[in-house]
């Protein structure tokens, strides 16, 4: 079977269709948003072919009607006309400084502006803008098209410093705030980012702008869809499926429960990965490759100013007006997690107009929990890799004994400043480890009398852990016995361990141990 061109890192349009690279066809989607408004805002995470279409819609407004041939737009759109248009582009930029991003920002109008015979003059950003948009107008005879790519980059870069994001909001605002005033030059206007637009934000001028990003009429606007993947891609999954000797049906399953998960409104629209999908497919291989490409700077930021919990984060419940927040000045991280892609909506309360978020899908389930363990354990790589061995040793010969050592060693690594003096601290770190390794593990499993801390599902046996700070390991198993913890599994006929363990106050770590069945 001929291996297809799969469009891995790029985001030209033009290059894509010239050179005969996979494209799922967005185009009737295009056409409707082209059609249905003017100005838009989307949000959606990071290599989620936001670049794509901005592109896409750049080629089609500089009417390149040979780059459609073949696509639905082709028999939708009559009259293909060309228009002037401004795209800026601010995904690939380090923007460490304000001053860097002023200089971009010169540069890219100063661009224009030759384009279209303008001097560039003494004038603030906000005037430049007006003129280069009157001019583009008055020039071409038609009116102005504006794609922004990845606006909020710049201050997501800076999500820990307020000063410095404060100056970069404004620099922002300033490139932006002619854009209402336009209105009678502009044909279209879309701004993509990863952070939801909000009326408090840089874009507080530009109450115009219509924001689509949870309208489910867009929900595949980006991204894959459940349909698009079995019909557009079916070859693609056959061959994986032979490359691992599975059938189609397996292989689909296995690709759902890696990349897909992905809810962008409440009708919830099953969404897969692009990046990810499109780079098994190449590669042929399984692998993380959204979670595995860097994990952006912010995350991390927010990790260590909010010290997040995995198990606070899966099957958190917020308002839709939660999502409503500024991205300066961030005092809650739940509306970044959701735009950027770690979490997704998992359920939806229409009476409530409540939202349930959790974690999409198995890679970035254990891609966050592998950034909570580097957070806990920082460069120590070498650690965390025989800590795996460790855990694929008891997985393999049930030695739970060889395996609470290890884990002894990993909480005699984590740093001093993240002890806390609570049994909660220790089962969330325990609970982490197991679900950066890829462990069939869940916290806090509801009973008739209580929640049992952790229940480890192997291969050998149930496990079932009951954490206890400062008191003893018997009491810990004693609890597990008196409120039934162990007993549901007992019940499917299923080998179950109970083990309790008891942290000391002195030494932060696992001072006694015991196990019964």
């Amino acid at each position: 079977m001929e291996m297809k061109k799969y469009p891995i890192g790029i985001q030209s349009f033009e290059k894509l269709r010239e050179d005969g690279y996979l494209y799922v066809d967005k185009t009737a989607l295009i056409y409707q948003l082209i059609r249905n408004g003017n100005y838009y805002f989307f949000s959606r995470p990071r290599r989620f072919g936001k670049s794509l279409l901005v592109n896409t819609l750049k080629a089609y407004f500089e009417g390149k009607r040979e780059l459609f041939e073949g696509l639905a737009i082709e028999q939708l759109e009559k009259e293909w006309n060309r228009y002037p248009v401004l795209h800026f582009d601010f995904s690939t930029g380090k923007f460490e400084t304000r001053d860097l991003l002023s200089k971009a920002i010169d540069y890219k109008l100063s661009e224009f502006e030759k384009e279209y015979g303008l001097e560039k003059g003494d004038y603030p950003v906000n005037v430049r803008m007006t003129r280069l948009i009157k001019t583009a107008f008055e020039k071409t005879g038609r009116q102005v098209v504006i794609l922004v790519d990845e606006y909020d980059s710049a201050m997501l870069q800076h999500i820990d410093n307020d000063v410095e994001q404060d100056g970069v909001r404004m620099e922002m605002r300033n490139l932006f705030s002619p854009i209402k005033e336009a209105d009678p030059w502009l044909r279209f206007v879309l701004l993509t980012g990863i952070t939801k637009f909000s009326q408090m934000s840089i874009f507080s001028e530009l109450n115009n702008l219509e924001n689509i990003s949870m309208v489910p009429f867009y929900d595949t606007l980006c991204g894959i869809s459940e349909e698009e993947l079995t019909t557009q891609m079916r070859p693609d999954i056959e061959m994986l499926a032979q490359r691992y000797g599975e059938s189609y049906d397996e292989m689909v399953q296995e690709l759902k429960q890696m990349y897909d998960g992905y809810h962008f409104s409440e009708q919830k629209t099953d969404i897969y990965n692009p990046f990810s999908l499109l780079n098994a497919f190449k590669s042929q291989k399984l692998s993380p490759y959204w979670f595995g490409t860097a994990t952006p700077t912010f995350l991390t930021k927010l990790i260590h100013k909010f010290k997040m919990d995995l198990r606070d984060l899966d099957g958190i419940s917020c308002m839709s007006t939660r999502f409503d927040q500024p991205v300066e000045h961030v005092a809650d991280p739940v509306p970044v997690l959701y735009q950027s892609g770690y979490l997704t909506i998992k359920d939806y309360n229409r009476q409530r107009d409540t939202y349930v978020l959790g974690f999409p899908n198995l890679e970035v389930r254990r891609g966050f929990a592998n950034s909570l363990f580097e957070y806990a354990n920082p460069g120590k790589a070498s650690e965390r890799d025989w800590l795996y061995m460790s855990y694929q040793d008891f997985k393999e010969d049930d030695d739970l004994p060889a395996f609470v050592e290890a884990i002894k060693t990993f909480y005699s690594s984590v740093s001093y400043q993240l002890s806390n003096d609570n049994e909660r601290h220790y089962q969330a770190l325990l609970y982490t480890l197991l679900v950066a390794f890829g462990a069939d593990v869940q916290p806090e499993v509801a009973t008739a009398k209580g929640r049992a801390d952790i229940v480890l599902k192997m291969p050998a046996a149930v496990y079932v852990f009951e954490l206890k700070y400062g008191k003893t390991a018997a009491e810990a198993l004693a609890q597990i016995n008196d409120r039934g913890y162990a007993l549901a599994y007992q019940k499917d006929g299923q080998r179950v361990v109970k083990v309790g363990i008891n942290f000391s106050p002195e030494t932060h770590n696992i001072d006694e141990w015991v196990s019964e069945e």
